[in-house]
């Protein structure tokens, strides 16, 4: 059964342009420095029967949501997450996905059960370590970025690719070179998010928090890409 460590009866923010509700999956092997979520980082802690519970509510909302995001948390690392994903379609929701593509495999299982993807890239490939502290990290999440970008051009799923951003963790140098590498694999918009502190941050990291310029902002879009920032 899905480990749920979180659920959000009613959203706006996550899917953008649609109404949902939010599952939030137990469960990361990455231990990003800005994490916002790092309550969920360990496997255990779910509550017993949260996902029961859940699917319960879900089905007093039917006619009522637009869909259901799975994020976390890496969803993917589930191995209850295609039944989920089936069980919430069976409702006659839409279907989305928060991930870091950590695992793409996983990810192209459940790919075809899911209607838009919200995809976190942290870093350039060769840099993710010094985000997540995970050696090679970067590589697999290249192979799932290029898992998703074939589905949007084959099948036509939504995608936004977003980045959050941190001035000691992304120099301008780190992120054009991250620019370059999403506008190679076809992305054509590029959302950043301003990271905001939270409790579990470092201090030094928390005290650093800032906007992204204008003119960063501008140098990126010289990739290629339409560059937001949220």
């Amino acid at each position: 059964m899905l480990e749920v460590g979180g659920f959000t009866p009613l959203s706006t923010t996550d899917w953008p342009d649609r109404l949902v509700a939010v599952v939030f999956v137990q469960g990361c092997p990455w231990r990003c420095h800005y994490c916002h979520n790092a309550d969920l980082q360990p496997r255990s802690g779910a509550p017993q029967g949260a996902w029961v519970q859940a699917l319960d509510l879900l089905r007093r909302r039917q006619g009522l949501l637009d869909g259901v995001v799975f994020s976390g948390g890496e969803p993917t690392l589930d191995p209850s997450l295609p039944q989920a994903m089936s069980a919430v379609r069976a409702l006659g929701f839409q279907v989305g996905l928060h991930t870091a593509g950590i695992y793409p495999d996983r990810l192209q299982a459940v790919l075809p059960l899911v209607d838009w993807v919200g995809f976190d890239l942290k870093a350039a490939w060769a840099d993710y370590e010094r985000v997540t502290a995970v050696p090679r990290s970067g590589e697999a999440v290249q192979n799932s970025l290029n898992r998703v970008m074939t589905e949007v051009r084959e099948r036509g799923i939504g995608c936004e690719i977003r980045t959050t951003w941190h001035p000691a963790l992304h120099d301008d140098h780190a992120m054009g070179k991250l620019g370059a590498q999403l506008a190679a694999c076809g992305v054509r918009e590029w959302v950043w998010q301003t990271c905001r502190p939270t409790p579990a941050m470092p201090i030094e990291l928390a005290a650093a928090c800032r906007e992204p310029s204008t003119a960063l902002l501008g140098r990126m879009a010289q990739c290629g890409m339409r560059v937001v920032l949220r």
